[in-house]
C-alpha cells in the first residue's frame, strides 16, 4: 500500500508527541498536530483561533453523560448559526484528516484521528500510555510546576481529552479496542515504541 497515516492518541507525559515526531521523522513522512488547526481554518474560512480555544476540548462537561455529538462526516452550511459552533470546527478538522488520509503518507496525533479514519484501510492507530509516576517526570522536564500543581495538570488534561473523545466518538478514550496498538512508553522507551510501530507497519501493510 503506497499511502499509510499513523494516528497517535497519547496520555499527556507519556511522550506521544514526541514519539509521532520521531516516528515522522524516521519514515520521512509528514508530522500533524497542531498544523490541524491551520488546515481547518483555511478549509472553512473560520477564524483559526476559534480552533485553538476548541482543541481537544469539549464545553459543558457536566452534561456529557446525556449529549454526545458522534461524528457522522457531516458539515453545517455557513449559512446556518451553527456553522461556528465547536461541533462545525471538529467536522471540519475531520474533513482535513480524511483529505490527508487520501492524499498521503503521515503521522497525525491527537484530535480523535482513529475514529475519524476508523473505515480506511491505510491507516494504524496507536494509543501511547505510560504510569503516573513516569508521566510526572516526563512532564515536568517541560513544565514549571509544584508536584501537586503538575499532578492536576495531568489528570485534568487526560480527561479533557477523554471527554473530547467520547463527545465525538462514543467510546472511551483509554479503551484498548479502539486501537491497533498499544504501547508503554515507560517500559519500551521512545526509541523502541517507534520500532515497535515501524515493525507493526512492515507486518500489517507489506504485500507479497
Amino acid at each position: 500500500m503506497n499511502k499509510v497515516v499513523i494516528t497517535i492518541a497519547r496520555q499527556y507525559g507519556s511522550g506521544g508527541r514526541t514519539i509521532g515526531q520521531m516516528l515522522a521523522n524516521d519514515i520521512q513522512v509528514h508530522y500533524y498536530d497542531k498544523e490541524l488547526l491551520k488546515l481547518a481554518s483555511e478549509e472553512s474560512g473560520i477564524n483559526e483561533r476559534l480552533f485553538v480555544n476548541a482543541d481537544e476540548k469539549v464545553k459543558f462537561t457536566r452534561l456529557l453523560k446525556i449529549v454526545k455529538n458522534v461524528y457522522t462526516g457531516q458539515l453545517i452550511p455557513p449559512d446556518s448559526e451553527d456553522f461556528v459552533s465547536d461541533d462545525n470546527l471538529f467536522n471540519y478538522q475531520a474533513k482535513v484528516i480524511k483529505q490527508l488520509a487520501e492524499e498521503e503518507s503521515c503521522v497525525i496525533v491527537g484530535r480523535c484521528a482513529d475514529y475519524v479514519l476508523k473505515d480506511y484501510d491505510n491507516v494504524l492507530s496507536v494509543f501511547i500510555h505510560a504510569p503516573k509516576d513516569y508521566c510526572m517526570e516526563q512532564a515536568a522536564k517541560k513544565v514549571s510546576m509544584s508536584s501537586r500543581e503538575l499532578e492536576r495538570y495531568i489528570v485534568r488534561t487526560d480527561r479533557r481529552r477523554a471527554e473530547y473523545y467520547k463527545y465525538h466518538t462514543g467510546r472511551e478514550w483509554t479503551d484498548a479496542r479502539n486501537y491497533d496498538l498499544c504501547l508503554d512508553s515507560s517500559k519500551l522507551g521512545f526509541e523502541r515504541c517507534v520500532e515497535e510501530i515501524k515493525a507493526y507497519m512492515k507486518v500489517r501493510f507489506t504485500t507479497e
